[in-house]
């Protein structure tokens, strides 16, 4: 038997902001523990017996991240694939690529675990125990979820309503049910026989492929003619596929749920208490941390005095509380968000509007994360912008040029390589040089332990955009 574990990795977490943003999203989020969803996610499936290969579904920009995030905690020898998307077309087309995938890898025999990079899973044993149960379902030929018990009437959550027949170590579906008003929710605490829904899932690949045929066949098609004309690439340690753009634009904006799940008559749960959130909003992330005895929760250095059940998150700078309760306080370098507990669901409103003005906050931080290392902007101004650069060891920057702006780089630690037009030249720390705009313009670190530099750019536009790449070692010439 191959049970290959499919990390999907498409959420932005709007609800999480400002420490999620689709530049950097929620499975990205450091965790009181020091990991990261993404982490867990990864070390939850290469845990299971029987692995044969840990494949994750991300957007293309994510890679380089991701690998990074992997690469920190994998100490095993397993195989890693990704199937990169150009943009998110949601859960079936995902779900539908990766299967297309392992019938051609893997064979129709083999089982697909459908996992969320940004949920967590408190209790391992139970959830080993869980994929257990539903790989023996799958072997069946059922669709098989994973239907937490609830603990309270969530409305946040959708639900999975069972019938009384029991298949196997688990419960036949009757159907899947939106999220809940709060009455609704309470009926289905007492009726005892709906569940949380995860969006875990477990089947074999030639099953969910045929079930795809009958239920969703223009996801199955579009998803088919997109990897047709998607290329491959392999790298040390991972594979790649990368999807054509143009194709996969077709492909149906659906979930697996409304695809398949809701459609098919082999849809079973196998009912579980795995400790288990998706961490959907600030509360949540909130009863991650211990309190103290004024119910107050704090991640970083926060100062309260009459302040009572509120949680804080705050990055590099001091918060202090006075007088009040109730409150969710969210501050990063470049945006502070107050909330009252009750409306922390409404966060992802703000996302939506700065979205819609262009603010650039929705998207990025002010610490970008590149293949090469990262960038954070210091300080900007009309014509101006101040930049901290890490490369990491061996890494290089593309060989490229900017039409409107000059840049000023200074070595703060470390060793760089520069190529500025025809020259070639070595910088230590404390030492500098000059890229005038329209030079073609290299920088690279030979050494073994960061470089550290210090950019400084002037003239008429400082925009990312105002970049020609002629040579790249991470494929984005044509970006």
């Amino acid at each position: 038997m191959e049970l290959i574990p499919v990390i999907l990795s498409g959420g932005v977490g709007s609800r999480l902001w400002p420490v999620s943003r689709e530049a950097h999203p929620k499975p990205f989020m450091t965790l009181p523990d020091g990991q990261n969803l993404i982490q867990k996610a990864f070390l939850r499936a290469a845990g299971l017996e029987q692995v044969a290969e840990v494949l994750t579904v991300t957007n293309r920009e994510l890679l380089f991240k991701t690998e990074d995030e992997y690469r920190s905690v994998n100490s095993s020898e397993l195989p890693l694939g990704y199937i990169l998307e150009p943009f998110g077309r949601n859960t079936a087309s995902a779900v539908a690529a990766a299967a297309l995938r392992l019938q051609q890898s893997h064979g129709p025999q083999a089982y697909m675990l459908i996992l969320a990079a940004d949920h967590l899973i408190q209790k391992g044993d139970a959830f080993r125990d869980a994929v257990a149960k539903a790989i023996s379902l799958a072997s069946e030929g059922w669709l098989v979820t994973f239907g937490v018990t609830p603990r309270y009437p969530e409305t946040g959550f959708g639900y999975i309503e069972t019938t009384s027949e029991v298949v196997g170590a688990g419960l036949k579906v009757e159907r899947f049910v939106e999220k809940p008003d709060l009455q609704t929710a309470k009926s289905y605490l007492a009726t005892g026989n709906y569940f949380w829904n995860t969006g875990m899932f477990c089947f074999q690949v030639g099953t969910v492929l045929e079930e795809f045929k009958q239920h969703a066949p223009d996801v199955l098609e579009a998803v088919e003619r997109t990897l047709s004309v998607s290329r491959s690439s392999s790298a040390s340690g991972y594979a790649c596929l990368v999807l054509d753009s143009e194709q996969f634009a077709q492909a149906p904006d659906i979930s697996i749920d409304y695809a398949l799940m809701e459609r098919s008559s082999k849809v079973a749960t196998v009912p579980c208490d795995l400790g288990w959130s998706d961490i959907g909003s600030w509360n949540a992330v909130s009863e991650l941390t211990e309190a103290d005895e004024h119910d107050n929760r704090f991640e970083g250095e926060v100062m309260a005095y009459a302040a009572s059940d509120n949680y804080v998150y705050t990055e590099d700078r001091l918060v202090a509380l006075v007088g009040v309760q109730d409150l969710l306080v969210v501050d990063t370098p470049d945006a502070l968000l107050i909330a009252h507990k009750d409306h922390a669901q409404e966060v992802k409103h703000i996302v939506t509007r700065l979205k819609s003005e262009g603010h650039a906050a929705h998207l990025m931080h002010r610490t970008v994360h590149r293949p090469w290392g990262t960038y954070t902007t210091l300080e900007e101004g009309e014509r101006f912008k101040i930049k901290r650069i890490v490369v990491k060891p061996k890494a290089s920057l593309s060989l490229q040029l900017h039409h409107h702006r000059s840049e000023h780089w200074i070595v703060v630690s470390g060793m760089a390589v520069v190529i500025n037009d025809d020259r070639e030249l070595m910088l230590n720390t404390n030492e500098s040089t000059y890229i005038r705009a329209g030079n073609q313009h290299r920088l690279q670190n030979p050494g073994v332990i960061d470089l550290v530099m210090i950019e400084v750019q002037s003239g008429e536009y400082l925009g990312e955009d105002d970049i020609v790449r002629f040579e790249d070692n991470y494929g984005r010439c044509g970006s």
